[in-house]
């Protein structure tokens, strides 16, 4: 989201702000006219209340009072051409009027402030994220790199979900993960496991070695006894938290992919008119459960060649429902793009769930869609 412009109101353009300005004063206006037209014993002149009262809805304090203001002024014109200022009926309509005037002048005043307090908030949070989760270069050696990022919960750019990637001596290293949960102890969890993996990601040369630094970052936040995190459920806590991953190693010089599936669904190789799930052998515990289930890392390989693009999603992807409840056949809807490159085909992929889901995800969806390239000489 870019900077915010200076508007009426925080969802409403300056053009737009302007265009229901229009309505407040028609709505003196016609008020005014008919007021002083009808017979003696029809009183218009209490709906002018009105105009005020709506704009502070969408308008800034000093335009809400200089609307209350006009709006007196017609109460008063009204009370001149039927009788006079001094008629009690007239003078207590003034009177409401202005009562009602400063009133909601002192609410478009708090809406305002809180406005602001918002946005500033909201920058700070964009901030935040965007150093938590960096967008991933487009070329990388001979990668070329799409990622796309949707998370499910309104004004926000990430969640639990998280992805990076590192270069190395003979290659490209990536994380891809999801940690449990929703909202900031996600988001938490996502960041120890992503600042792990850009300490060590250069140091470890195997991917073992670089598993158990990112499964020791899992969990381990420190929070006053008694507290839980911000937005967890009462039977949550921190000795339940866990990431699922993928730590793929992508070496220049050979036609392959090596990755440690850490409980995570398994990439998805686009090749030749085909989808072909990259199932892991003997996938390893997500991170922060090696402790429950104790295995050992395992590396698989698999080709990954000129041309290939390999897709990397989080399950809120294939968790994704139509109105239907049913998940979103992810498989099935690439096959119409194999032969994509990886912008176009998140492009395809982003619109396409959108639609599925009528455009509300139930979770945080992550992709990244990575296509080798012939290598540079």
């Amino acid at each position: 989201m870019g900077p915010g412009r200076r508007v009426f109101a925080p969802h409403l353009s300056r053009r737009g702000g302007r265009l229901l300005l229009v309505v407040p004063f028609a709505l003196i206006a016609v008020v005014t006219v008919v007021d002083v037209l009808v017979p003696p014993d029809v009183h218009m002149g209490p709906f002018l209340i009105a105009a005020p009262a709506v704009t502070a809805s969408f308008a800034g304090p000093r335009m809400t009072a200089f609307v209350g203001a006009v709006a007196v002024i017609a109460q008063s014109a009204v009370a001149v051409a039927r009788t006079s200022l001094t008629d009690l009926n007239h003078m207590y309509q003034i009177v409401a009027t202005v009562l009602i005037s400063i009133i909601v002048t002192f609410f478009a005043y708090l809406r305002e402030r809180d406005d602001r307090r918002v946005k500033r908030l909201r920058s700070i949070a964009h901030a935040a994220q965007s150093v938590v989760l960096r967008p991933l270069p487009h070329r990388v050696g001979p990668l070329r790199i799409a990622s796309i990022y949707l998370a499910a919960e309104e004004e926000a750019q990430m969640g639990g979900d998280l992805y990076a990637a590192a270069r190395t001596a003979s290659g490209t290293r990536l994380l891809f993960g999801d940690a449990r949960g929703k909202g900031f102890d996600a988001i938490s969890e996502a960041s120890l496991v992503l600042g792990a993996f850009r300490v060590m990601a250069r140091r470890e040369k195997e991917l073992p070695a670089l598993i158990k630094h990112l499964e020791a970052g899992v969990g381990s936040r420190e929070e006053p006894e008694g507290v839980t995190g911000a937005g967890s459920d009462a039977d949550d806590n921190t000795d339940e938290a866990f990431v699922t991953a993928l730590v793929l190693d992508i070496p220049d010089g050979e036609p392959q992919v090596r990755f440690v599936n850490c409980g995570h669904p398994p990439p998805l190789l686009l090749r030749a008119g085909q989808v072909i799930p990259l199932d892991a052998g003997d996938a390893s515990p997500p991170l922060g459960l090696s402790d429950v289930l104790s295995s050992e890392a395992t590396v698989d390989t698999f080709p990954f060649d000129v041309g290939d693009v390999l897709l990397l999603y989080t399950d809120g992807v294939v968790e994704a429902r139509d109105e239907s409840r049913a998940f979103y056949p992810l498989t099935e809807r690439l096959m119409a793009w194999v032969g994509d490159d990886p912008s176009t085909l998140l492009g395809r992929l982003r619109a396409d769930l959108q639609a599925y889901v009528g455009g509300h995800l139930g979770d945080d969806a992550a992709l990244v869609a990575i296509e080798r390239l012939e290598p540079t000489p």
